[in-house]
Order: structure tokens, then sequence, then C-alpha cells
């Protein structure tokens, strides 16, 4: 499968501002390397009937006081104006990626030190102590941008080193060093990719700025003497002819200005495109254009029989969910991770999304909220939310819904917390951006969602931070704010993974008593049958991408249809048997893209056949308001019915024995 990993080099050229400044620098750069071979004119001869002219056929730019040709000086003289700033540049960039990357990952003592040098070393007026350079080395500009490269190299550091300190707590930083990788070999790997947009950024606004004192420099008359070609004299004596010959000032600064700008915008653009990214511009087609060239590309993997039409929604459903398919990438790269879901939720249930990871149910439920990740994007099917059709929501309309209307309590609860403010503040900002009302009063209906998720003493918990709350203490957090907006719909993203069983009961608790509470309808997404069994009033069970069965709680349990289901619950560690090897499930999730012809199950399915792989297999009726997407539902059911006599059997036996 095609890699869809983004390139920071096309982003840019993706942006005008950016590709223009980028354009602009390298055909400067490049001008002035070639200069010997594109200046129309010696940039030294001098031709005193030709002084202060214009521009011109044979002078391109005019000339200057002494009849010189001002483009053939300009060419000339970028050559030394850019070397500088590339000297400042190299050396810069030289101390502050390694310092930068080095004391933002290995912290402590280290950390400290380049800390207090950095401080110390931005102390130092840099202006000062280049001009004290440039007198003691005999007004050598080389001595002055490499000493100006060694000050400035603190504040760019200083910036690595923050960007460093934040993936340094990703949690596949601690992953790479379980498997073995030393600290140099995930500097390398891990963390100085994640810091090159940084780095870049930083590169340009330096350029930028050792430009400005390079060029300085030179209109103080430092740097090679007169007649040599350098911007900054040139401005110099553009400046002393600004009466006799405006017309000078304009090339000669102006060449200086842009560059200084292009620098600038190419940082900026750089930035926004490492941090933000840029979506792949999709055709302007219509929904059902997508949605007919999306129903194609199912067909080419499963020719046999075409996806079903999706059906009206249920008008007693707060949430209804018709032929959603949702894929990432575009054009030869586009994958589809979600293959015609197909459910409902009414007001006041909960309803649980089971399945093993690869299955889909995280994408389902972000799709829902219209958070899919970069380059994700709904490309048939529809969403209908409380009678209205939200699959086409702009991000506008989803961000009128998320908070008020629909909320999200995710797997990890610190990724809802910023660790720089308390707990109280977080809550109470939640408040206030879905209610109006003053400081106060926001900071009190906090603390009285702090204490409607029943954590003790709310008050002080208002005052901590989060890094000072247990894992179940956060949660509770998480929770309160996702219902500070008093939503209809709460979406939950396996919330009790990452906790032990005893505050995964209390929590479970307390969202069945909220529910209760504020009659909010519930999406569960989860792996765990034991939740399923404990909170929710039905279950949808999915697999690689498709719903493939759809019943109530008590009917998934007691007769479960499709063989994947069964195979789930045979694996839980809760039906197992005393004496009886706790049965598996062969073989993994196929990954999108990778998907087996008709049945996507076939593969590890007892029960599979060549008919299972002949074509796309429908979601069948199986009663009122019941599903499965299976055609071997009767001989699946018959052997569970023996699987299960022959559990009795042994189970009667141990109990004999005992």
């Amino acid at each position: 499968m095609a890699s869809n990993r983004r390139n920071l080099f096309v982003d840019v050229m993706r942006r005008p501002l950016g590709a223009a400044a980028a354009i602009y620098l390298a055909v400067v750069i490049l001008a002035c390397v070639f200069a010997p071979l594109l200046a129309p004119h010696d940039p030294l001869a001098q031709n005193l009937s030709a002084v202060r002219l214009g521009p011109s056929a044979e002078y391109p730019l005019g000339t200057d006081a002494f009849g010189r040709d001002i483009l053939s000086r300009l060419l000339y003289g970028g050559q030394e104006s850019l070397m500088g700033v590339a000297q400042a540049l190299v050396v810069a960039l030289v101390i502050a990626i390694p310092l930068g990357i080095a004391a933002g990952f290995l912290g402590g003592w280290f950390d400290r030190v380049v800390m207090r040098c950095i401080d110390i070393s931005m102390a130092i007026p840099g202006i000062i102590v280049t001009l004290a350079v440039l007198t003691i080395f005999s007004n050598s500009m080389l001595a002055a941008m490499v000493v100006y490269g060694v000050l400035v190299s603190a504040a760019a550091a200083r910036v690595i080193r923050s960007s460093a300190l934040g993936v340094r707590e990703e949690l596949y930083i601690d992953a790479a060093h379980t498997t073995g990788l030393t600290r140099g070999q995930t500097l390398v790997r891990h963390i100085l990719p994640r810091t090159l947009g940084v780095i870049i950024v930083q590169a340009a606004m330096l350029s930028a700025i050792a430009l400005g004192v390079q060029t300085g420099l030179a209109f103080l008359g430092f740097g090679p003497p007169p007649p040599e070609p350098t911007w900054g004299g040139m401005v110099g004596e553009a400046s002393a002819m600004l009466q006799l010959h405006t017309w000078m000032i304009v090339p000669t600064a102006g060449v200086i200005t842009v560059t200084t700008l292009a620098f600038g915008l190419l940082g900026d653009a750089v930035r926004d495109a490492n941090a933000e990214g840029i979506e792949r511009p999709m055709r302007s087609a219509p929904r059902s254009a997508r949605a007919t060239r999306a129903s194609a590309m199912t067909a080419s993997a499963e020719p046999a029989v075409p996806a079903p039409a999706t059906s009206a929604p249920d008008p007693d459903a707060l949430l209804s969910v018709r032929g959603l398919t949702v894929a990432f990438g575009s054009g030869p790269d586009e994958t589809i991770v979600v293959d015609g879901a197909d459910f409902d939720i009414r007001r006041g249930e909960t309803v649980g999304l089971v399945g093993e990871s690869g299955s889909g149910k995280t994408v389902t439920a972000m799709a829902v909220l219209g958070l899919l990740a970069q380059g994700g994007r709904v490309v048939s099917g529809r969403i209908w939310f409380d009678g209205a059709d939200i699959s086409g929501y702009s991000r506008a309309q989803y961000r009128a819904l998320r908070g008020t209307r629909m909320a999200l309590i995710s797997q990890e609860p610190m990724v809802a917390l910023d660790p720089a403010f308390r707990i109280g503040f977080q809550v109470a900002e939640v408040v206030r951006s879905h209610h109006k009302m003053s400081r106060r009063a926001a900071r009190a209906r906090a603390v009285e969602l702090l204490a409607a998720v029943r954590l003790a003493d709310p008050e002080h918990v208002a005052t901590l931070y989060p890094h000072q709350v247990s894992g179940g203490m956060a949660q509770r957090v998480a929770i309160a704010m996702a219902l500070a907006g008093r939503p209809e719909l709460l979406v939950a993203d396996e919330p009790t993974t990452a906790l032990d069983v005893t505050v995964q009961a209390e929590i479970l608790d307390l969202l069945r008593a909220l529910q209760d509470r504020l009659g909010m309808a519930v999406l569960f997404v989860t792996h765990d049958w034991g939740v399923v069994a404990d909170i929710c009033d039905r279950a949808v069970v999915m697999y690689a991408g498709q719903v493939v069965e759809r019943a109530s709680v008590r009917e998934i349990f007691h007769d479960p249809l499709h063989p994947y289901t069964q195979a789930l619950q045979a694996s839980d560690p809760h039906n197992s048997v005393k004496g009886v090897p706790l049965r598996t499930i062969g073989g993994v999730v196929p990954p999108p893209g990778r998907w087996p012809e008709g049945c996507h199950f076939a593969d590890r399915c007892a029960f599979a056949t060549d008919q299972c792989r002949a074509g796309r297999i429908p979601s069948l009726p199986q009663g009122d308001a019941r599903e499965a997407r299976c055609i071997r539902i009767d001989v699946a059911r018959a052997a569970r019915a023996e699987a299960d006599v022959a559990r009795a059997a042994h189970a009667e036996v141990e109990e004999a024995v005992r």
C-alpha cells in the first residue's frame, strides 16, 4: 500500500507565498553564484559618459555616479552578502541543533547548564560584540559573521529545545527505549525528524536577520573596501546620491528588502506546512459522484455483489448512520477504511461499537463527530443527527455541534488536559465557551461539574494541575469537561482501557448514573465484552471496516449469529471453563487496502466456502432491529450449539469431580 506521508517541500510549494519566496530566493542565489556568466558588464568598469542613467536596454537597472552597471554590481555584491549570511547560518545551526535537541531530550543537569549558558549568551549585545570583532580582526567580515552566528545560536537553541521537550513526552519515545534503541539512535531517528520543521523555520528567520546585519555593517563601511560591490555598500552610495539620482536607491535597497521578506515568508510557509499540513485538494465533484467512485472502487475489489443502496434513517433515532464509507488519501493512494457502516442510536440509549483493533471503530466514531484525521473524509453514505443530515457539514457547522450537542471522551484522559493550567481553569474555560457567563459563575459551574463526576473535594481538585491527579481522577475531569455543554450524544472512545479494574467499574457506574440523570445517548467504543454487558443496550460488531452484526445486548450474548461475533465471545476470558483451553481467533484483522474479496472474515472463518469469497456479502435482516452480514448463519449457529453442549458436559464432569 502506498505511503500517505506528507512531503514538506510539496506542502510549502503548494502555498502561493511560500512558493513565490522559495522561487525568488533560488533565482537570486543562483544568479549571484553565476554572476561571472550572467553579469552584462564588469562591475568595476567605469563609463563617465553614462553616469546616473535610468534603466535601459544596455543597462537594465541603470548606472551609478561613476557609470558602473548597477545590475552587474548587484550580482557580484550578492556573493559577498549571501556568503556572510551562509557563514552566520551554518555556525548558528551547528551549535543550536545539537545543543537544543540534546538539552530537550536529556534534561537534568545538562539541560540546566545549557539553559544558563543560553541565558548568558542572550544577554550579550550581539551588534556591539560584532563591531568589536571587526575592529580586532582588521575589518574581517568572516570573523564578524562567525561571531554573530555564535551569539544568535542561543535563541535558536532555546526554540529547538522547546520542540524537543514536547517530542520527548510522546509515548512512542518510551516505546523506542523499551525496544532497546540507544539515546543516540532515539535522537537521530525520532527526535530530530520531529523537530526538523522548527529547525527550518529558525534557519529562515536567522537568514533574514543575518542579511540585515551583514548589509548594515557594509553600509557603515565595514567589509570589502570600495569599489568592491556589496549590497550594503551600494545602499550607502545610493543614499549619498539621493538628491541627484533617486532611482539608484530602488534596486539597491529593493533587493535587500525583498530578499529579507522572502526569508520571512518562507519561514512562515514552512511553519504552517509543518504544523498543519495541507489538505490534498479533492476534485470538486458532487457527493453523488464521489459516492459512485467509492462504490466503483469497492466493486473492483468485490465484483460479484454491488453495495446496497443507502436506506432511510430511523425516525425515532437521535443518530442514524447509513452506508458510511470513509477513506484516507486521494486518487491512486485512496484507501477505504470504513465500508458501508449502518447503525442507529436512540435518545437515552447506549450502543456499544465492538471489534478488534483495526476494525474501524474509532474512525467510525470520529467520522460521526467530524474529527477525522488529516487526509480522511466521508466519501459516501449519510449521517443524520436529530433528523438533520450532517454528513456534508463544514468545519464551522461541526464546531457548533461539538461540545454542546455532541461530546467526546477519549481513551487517554491526559490528551484533553493542558499541563500548564489548573483543572478548574480548564473546566471553566469549556463552560464559558458554550455558555455566556462571568468568570466567577463559570468557576462555580466547573466545581459543580467536578462534584457531578463524583470527585471528592471538588474545590481542591479545581486548584490542582493535571500531573497532580491520578488516571481515574483525570478521566473524571475529562468527563466533566465533556458534560459542560450538556450534550445529547456522548461518544466514549474506550474511556476505561487505561484504568485498573476497580477504577473501570467506578467510571462505568458514573457514566450510567449520568446517562440516567441527563438522558444522554452514548456511543461506547470498546473491545471488552464485559463493558458491553455492563452498560450497553445494543451492540454493533465491526470487522475490517464493515458492520457484521447488529442486535440487542441480550440477543447478541444469548444467540450470536455471525461467526466473528461467536469467535470474539468464545475468546472472552469471562466465558472460560476450567480445564478447557481458552479459544482464540487465528490470524489478524487484515489492514485496509488488503481486505479479501467477498466476506472480510472469510480467511479466519471455519465455516467459509467459495461462495463466501465470490462477492460482497450483504447485511441480512434477522428479525426486528437485528442484522448479520453472513450467508452461513445456520451452519455457524448449529456448530455453536454443539460446542455449548460439549462445554456444558465438561462443566458437569468438573463439578462431579469436585
